[in-house]
């Protein structure tokens, strides 16, 4: 088989940047808890709790046990800095750079009067943050459907998405808001702030999808950008598996296929893919001792 692995995979710089942060804090061993996983990958999340740096799953600060407290790359709501100031923690922030203007600008459109509507999962923690600086005045719609979307909505709307989803669905969303709503907008402001690191993985799993016959892709199940690339991977028709670990991999997945894909999520460490394709490579010979 021919292993190809895309152009612009793993770790983007804002989630380096989230790791070296809590490892440098860790140096001289303070001990650290992130409100929440700091980048959605386990194998990373298992490491830095290895040199003291725990999970708090709630992403509360209330019933933090360490002296400081970290916000992860998904970033946090308003409140929740506040309530991580009042209660005096020292604080690492991670939150990426992109998650970051998309808190700045729902909060400046709440400011101005508008209600935003953010094109997300309402489960995942950077949607949530972000809605918690919409000062009351945000909702969330899951997908294209504009399913959840209220029956009225004000007449002055915002519109942000998810930092990982990609161009063509924001798209599709704005265009399929302003055909539905029209009657009841009177201004709207679209805000970009999809993350450029992730929208070029995209692009670049796209053509690797034209080239092979089967893609794995190597990220946390919990990682939307991840799950994105796969979504990508198998609407272009190719035979898809998205896996966490390079033991997951199973060898009827490789039977009849001879170019195989490689991509990976922006919170996925080269550990991890370096991993997979070496378990790719001993699957490559296990077929082929087989047919010799």
């Amino acid at each position: 088989m021919l292993i190809k692995k895309s152009r612009d995979m793993g770790f983007c710089f804002g989630v380096r940047r989230a790791v070296d942060m809590m490892k440098e804090a860790a140096i001289d061993g303070r001990k650290v808890q992130t409100l929440g996983q700091v980048v959605h990958n386990p194998q990373v999340v298992a490491e830095l709790e290895e040199i003291g740096i725990s999970v708090k799953q709630d992403r509360a600060a209330d019933g933090a046990t360490t002296d400081t407290v970290a916000i992860t790359a998904h970033g946090v709501g308003e409140s929740t800095v506040n309530d991580i100031k009042g209660q005096g923690f020292n604080v690492i922030d991670t939150t990426c750079q992109f998650v970051a203007r998309s808190q700045r600008a729902a909060k400046h459109l709440a400011d101005k009067g508008f209600t935003i509507i953010i094109f997300g999962d309402p489960e995942h923690p950077e949607v949530k943050g972000v809605l918690g600086w919409c000062k009351g005045r945000g909702i969330v719609v899951k997908d294209e459907s504009l399913e959840g979307l209220p029956e009225y909505i004000p007449s002055k709307i915002g519109v942000i998405s998810q930092t990982t989803h990609t161009p063509e669905r924001y798209a599709d969303f704005v265009s399929n808001l302003m055909r539905a709503r029209i009657d009841q907008i009177t201004e709207i402001r679209i805000v970009n702030v999809l993350c450029n690191a992730t929208t070029s993985q995209q692009a670049a799993t796209r053509e690797l999808a034209e080239e092979v016959d089967l893609m794995i892709v190597v990220g946390g199940y919990n990682s939307a950008n991840t799950q994105h690339l796969a979504d990508l991977s198998a609407v272009n028709g190719v035979d898809t598996h998205h896996v966490e670990r390079a033991d997951e991999l199973q060898v009827e997945w490789f039977h009849g296929h001879d170019v195989v894909g490689v991509t990976a999520g922006a919170s996925t460490p080269d550990s991890s893919i370096d991993a997979v394709v070496l378990r790719i490579e001993a699957i490559d010979k296990e077929l082929a001792a087989l047919t010799a």
